[in-house]
């Protein structure tokens, strides 16, 4: 049998090797395992999660009108029964219904690159701005048309600093009085703030960093994350990758309970999910997920089969 050709050969490695970089970076036989073994674990976890697999797509793809640029990061107030969001280049404030309806446009001033938002109570919300690596706490109102960061409390986290690729989304935990943020990616973090007093937020040194930390090191398997919410029924958490194209739900101790992939043909979607950037779930547990430029997603837990009459 003759020998292939330098240059066939070398095609040959160039493939292989491509798809090694593929398979690592996009951690696809990660993803496999964690696939079956939560797929294995739904007769633990379907009636005390949220139970990702369980949610078909109601609203999918709509734009947002009014919008046209950089939606980023959701939250959902459970006072006004609307859902919030950021957008960069200008920097403002969004406030949607859950029809995603645009209400109004709040201008952001102090801000260059917003990329997260959460609600946390009354009036007040968290910002995340990737371009100074800080979390400003704001007061948004029922009647605010401009929001000033200026003179307002703000917490800096100075670490791994990397521009275009610092801290995207933040989740406050109303239960635990607790603040995660999540780092883009180079390397992806998820951090957990304590000591915070959503009534008089204070930088002091009372306030306490940690990492959260799966139970399972290889268990973080997208490539980036781009948004982080809590769950504050379950305590769980749910985390979403644009790379990935995925949501993934882990338990308060850090196990993986389940996915939602973004890809056409999962939970009744036509078309893959172009670039999610913000997620958020209601009270009555519907997931709502915004996609930049403008897009609106809303997901719900299908209906349980009834069984046909004998």
């Amino acid at each position: 049998m003759s020998r292939p050709s330098p240059r066939k050969a070398l095609l040959y490695a160039f493939v292989v090797g491509l798809c090694a970089l593929f398979i690592w970076y996009f951690k696809v036989l990660a993803l496999g395992y964690y696939w079956l073994s939560t797929t294995l674990g739904a007769s633990q976890w379907a009636g005390n999660s949220l139970w990702l697999p369980g949610y078909r797509v109601a609203v999918e793809g709509m734009p947002i009108q009014g919008l046209t640029r950089n939606a980023s990061g959701l939250t959902f107030n459970t006072e006004t029964g609307t859902l919030f969001t950021v957008i960069n280049r200008p920097p403002q404030i969004a406030e949607l219904t859950t029809e995603g309806r645009l209400l109004r446009v709040v201008a952001l001033d102090g801000v260059k690159d917003p990329e997260g938002i959460t609600y946390v109570q009354g009036d007040s919300y968290v910002i995340s701005d990737e371009d100074s690596h800080r979390m400003y706490w704001v007061q948004i109102g029922r009647d605010t048309q401009r929001v000033s960061v200026a003179g307002r409390p703000s917490l800096g986290i100075g670490i791994d600093k990397l521009h275009n690729s610092s801290f995207e989304g933040v989740s406050w935990d109303s239960v635990h009085k607790r603040l995660y943020v999540v780092r883009e990616k180079l390397p992806m973090r998820v951090l957990m703030i304590t000591g915070l007093d959503p009534a008089t937020p204070s930088t002091g040194f009372n306030i306490d960093i940690s990492e959260w930390k799966s139970s399972r090191a290889a268990s973080l398997f997208m490539s980036d994350l781009s948004s982080v919410t809590v769950h504050d029924e379950t305590g769980h958490l749910l985390l979403l990758s644009d790379e990935s194209a995925l949501i993934v739900e882990y338990a308060p101790d850090g196990r993986p309970v389940s996915m939602l992939p973004l890809w056409r043909g999962f939970n009744g979607l036509q078309r893959k999910v172009p670039q999610p950037e913000g997620v958020a779930v209601g009270p009555d547990g519907k997931l709502y997920l915004l996609s930049e430029p403008n897009l609106f997603y809303r997901f719900e837990r299908a209906p349980a089969a009834t069984p046909s009459p004998k």
